[in-house]
C-alpha cells in the first residue's frame, strides 16, 4: 500500500487504515458474516472518532460489509458512492493485484480519484 500511496502522492501520515474484523480469520480466509458483525460496532466507533471525509473500501469484503451486500466490487470500483456525508471509493483489494497485475492500473487510477477529491 505504501508504494501505491507514494506513486500517486498520498502521504501515509494522512491515511488511517482499519479492517472489517480485528482478528485474522483462520487460513487468512474472508471473514464470515457473524465474524464481521461482531466487529462492526468497533469499526463504526473508529469512523466516528476519525471523522473521515473519504473512505477507500479495499475489496469486496469491505464494500459489502460497509455499504451492503447488494454491491459488487467489479461494478462498483472506481465510482464514488456518497452516504451520510462520507464519500466511499471502492477499489481492488491489494491481494487481488498480486493475483492479477492488470488490476494495478485500475487501483492506481482509483487512488488518483481519491487524491483529486482531497
Amino acid at each position: 500500500m505504501d508504494m501505491a500511496f507514494q506513486a500517486v502522492g498520498i502521504k501515509r501520515e494522512d491515511v488511517y487504515i482499519a479492517n472489517i474484523v480485528k482478528c485474522r480469520p483462520p487460513a487468512n480466509r474472508n471473514p464470515e458474516d457473524d465474524e464481521a458483525d461482531a466487529c462492526l460496532n468497533y469499526l463504526r466507533n473508529q469512523v466516528i472518532l476519525v471523522k473521515p471525509q473519504i473512505i477507500v473500501l479495499l475489496g469486496s469484503v469491505a464494500l459489502k460489509n460497509i455499504l451492503g451486500k447488494e454491491y459488487g466490487i467489479t461494478s462498483s470500483r472506481g465510482k464514488w458512492i456518497e452516504k451520510k456525508g462520507i464519500y466511499y471509493m471502492p477499489t481492488w483489494h491489494p491481494a487481488a493485484l498480486l493475483r492479477d497485475e492488470t488490476k494495478k492500473i485500475d487501483f492506481i487510477n482509483d487512488l488518483k480519484l481519491v487524491l483529486d477529491k482531497t
